[in-house]
């Protein structure tokens, strides 16, 4: 679950990340994570710095890159790489593995759940003998409004 201020504005007790090292809860991070609160697609670090500045927020490029990661270390943002290959970050609505749908153009994702998908991870790691499988699914394409977009251009 995210980590938010109380009722009072005080920010709550450190956590533990998934790996057990607590974190500290600094304003930074609770900026970071207010700022990944209100949006509802992915976002790359630098453009979250931007976000940040702009509502006149005091963190450092560096600050934010070392946030991002601790929330995804805690499993608290979905991490995934865009079409450059670059790291985008999303505060996600859904708790259980799931994949998504990313549209190359204006960067919407939806989230899917694909049973079929885990049924083959779990197959082809147990044919070829592995254990404590993780995957990552990503489907990039054209979203509905970026697909109309385009037609009506051509």
């Amino acid at each position: 679950m995210p980590q938010r201020a109380s009722a009072d504005g005080r920010p709550p007790a450190p956590s533990a990340a998934a790996g057990g090292k607590e974190q500290r809860v600094t304003k930074q991070r609770i900026a970071v994570s207010a700022a990944l609160d209100e949006l509802n697609d992915f976002v790359s670090t630098q453009e979250l710095y931007r976000i940040l500045q702009n509502k006149g927020v005091s963190v450092s490029l560096a600050t934010a890159y070392r946030i991002l990661q601790s929330l995804a270390d805690e499993e608290l943002v979905d991490v995934l790489r865009n079409g450059d290959g670059e790291a985008v970050y999303r505060r996600c609505t859904v708790t259980v593995h799931h994949h998504h749908l990313l549209c190359r153009n204006c960067g919407k994702a939806v989230e899917v759940e694909a049973p079929a998908v885990e049924t083959w991870a779990a197959r082809t790691a147990q044919e070829h003998g592995f254990t404590e499988v993780a995957h990552t699914v990503e489907i990039y394409g054209l979203c509905p409004a970026c697909s109309a977009r385009k037609a009506a251009a051509q």
